[in-house]
């Protein structure tokens, strides 16, 4: 089997030779281990560096984002026939010795996806308490939206099967880890958890989530356009029950007071309001059942991809 360890990089000159340096030469079950390096738009010597030290680096003219570099290492991965891809963070925060632990469930054939569980022993030791607690809230959310139980949804050190590689269809540049998990989740692979150690250091700033608002906002932004696609009568239909819920308590409202008074005065206008929402409401319905229609065909271009990339992968591992 062949293995690909993969890491997004931007200016990392200072540590990326000792990271490549520090990851697992030999595991056991995997013939052949490969270092990728995604250099994105890196101003400084990481790409040299990294090559030096024997890593195969792919470069993007500019910062594009770890979602896109994900993106690009999948694409790497599968041109080159990758049966496991790994990705790990360039900055030594992870313990590249768990490699050949996080990857034993696939190996054992119990899971096409394992994502690394921070949060096991409770909160790491300095990581901030509020980038704690909004990691355990978005955990939350992508729980009650899968309907899996998940206690880290955002960390970077990851494993896929080449089965996960070739159904990953995504679409967010800013980030990707939320994304992936609703979009494997949703095409009924298995994904699991796996306990993994990190290390925060003080005096360094997280490159994705160095404004914990902008890192909500953006990410919620990509959970909600999954959530739209995948489950679009829940994501519409969602809000116009809300809506139409709001439009009934104004007409109750207004028609309680009627029947108890005689009068709709001074509440006419809670009927008008009411109605408003009564109609936005049954819009959003019809919306959410055409988008729920449109859906199948999304699903339909879904498989269609996937037995492309099947036929075009193939024939790169014949030309190889």
């Amino acid at each position: 089997m062949k293995l690909i360890i993969y890491m997004p990089a931007l200016n990392e000159e200072e540590g990326i030779a000792s990271v490549i340096e520090d990851l697992p030469k030999k595991i056991e079950g995997i013939d052949d281990i490969k270092v990728l390096v995604v250099d994105d738009g890196s101003t400084d010597n990481t790409a040299k560096i990294a090559k030096e030290h024997g890593a195969d680096v792919v470069s993007h003219n500019v910062n594009r984002g770890v979602g896109r570099a994900f993106q690009t290492a999948v694409e790497y991965a599968l041109e080159n026939n990758a049966d496991i891809l790994v990705s790990i963070d360039a900055d030594r925060q992870f313990n590249n010795r768990q490699i050949p632990d996080i990857i034993q469930p696939i190996l054992k054939g119990r899971a096409d996806m394992v994502t690394g569980n921070r949060f096991e022993k409770g909160i790491p030791e300095n990581m901030p308490k509020i980038k704690y607690w909004g990691n355990k809230q978005m955990s939350r959310l992508i729980s009650l939206i899968s309907r899996q139980k998940f206690r880290d949804v955002s960390c970077g050190f990851r494993a896929y099967n080449e089965e996960a590689l070739m159904r990953l269809n995504l679409l967010g540049a800013f980030t990707y880890t939320q994304e992936t998990i609703l979009d494997m989740v949703y095409k009924g692979l298995r994904v699991v958890e796996y306990p993994v150690d990190v290390t925060y250091f003080n005096a360094r700033e997280s490159r994705v989530a160095s404004s914990i608002t902008n890192y909500a906002f953006r990410t919620l932004k990509i959970i909600l356009r999954t959530l739209r696609d995948y489950k679009p009568m829940l994501f519409f239909g969602g809000m116009g029950g809300v809506s139409t819920g709001i439009g009934l308590v104004f007409e109750i409202f207004m028609f309680t007071h009627y029947f108890l008074s005689g009068s709709f005065t001074p509440y006419k206008s809670y009927g008008f309001i009411g109605l408003g929402f009564l109609i936005f409401g049954l819009l959003l319905v019809i919306v959410g059942l055409l988008a729920d229609m449109f859906n199948r065909v999304r699903i339909n271009q879904e498989r269609i991809i996937y037995e492309l990339k099947r036929n075009r992968y193939s024939k790169f591992s014949k030309e190889k």
